[in-house]
């Protein structure tokens, strides 16, 4: 499915200019951060090809996407919230703090939010919260790629450290073999223990 900038064009009549996209990526995984990138566009400039939600692109894809939305870009913020903070409060929390830094680590101030679900709580700005926004509006799902590709790399730095639990490939998810390794090893100090993990 082709995505464009309609919804980021009606805003640009409106008067907003420094339109961002907002998405996330991790919530459900038993290990690691979530990570939420967000990404400011010129609306008027030529769109990406092959932009679209992160979760139907290859790997690879993903990367050369992320590196070519990292040039094109006028702006790309991204925000972590590890496992601790996961823990210490819950993943829903976690997931606003990761968006919250995503948004201020960006390199120009935004005009106006498009997020990825529903809004985000107690925002400056104004904002739209999008029901499968990835598959919707361009720029959230330029952010959901950039986001995807920083937390893979994590994940494979991850399983360099803690080789049993193949995280390179599950990526932090709930597979089988994962479950298994935890079952025989039990967690690392990366996974979630309040997602009440069985080993």
């Amino acid at each position: 499915m082709c995505i464009n900038f309609e919804i980021e064009r009606e805003l640009l009549k409106l008067g907003y200019k420094k339109i961002t996209g907002v998405d996330e990526v991790g919530r459900g995984c038993l290990c690691g951060p979530v990570v939420a990138a967000a990404v400011i566009f010129n609306i008027n400039e030529q769109l990406i090809e092959g932009v679209k939600d992160s979760k139907l692109i290859s790997s690879r894809k993903r990367e050369r996407l992320a590196e070519i939305i990292y040039e094109k870009a006028m702006g790309v913020g991204i925000g972590f919230a590890s496992n601790l903070e996961i823990d210490a409060e819950n993943i829903q929390i976690a997931t606003i703090k990761a968006m919250k830094r995503a948004i201020n680590n960006l390199p120009i101030e935004p005009d106006f939010i498009l997020v990825d679900g529903r809004p985000i709580k107690d925002m400056p700005y104004p904002q739209k919260g999008i029901i499968k926004g990835d598959r919707k509006c361009f720029s959230i799902a330029a952010a959901s790629i950039v986001a995807k590709v920083i937390r893979d790399e994590v994940m494979r730095i991850y399983s360099e450290l803690f080789p049993g639990y193949f995280l390179s490939k599950n990526k932090g998810y709930g597979t089988r073999e994962h479950f298994y390794a935890l079952k025989e090893l039990g967690p690392t100090s990366f996974h979630r223990i309040s997602f009440k993990l069985k080993w």
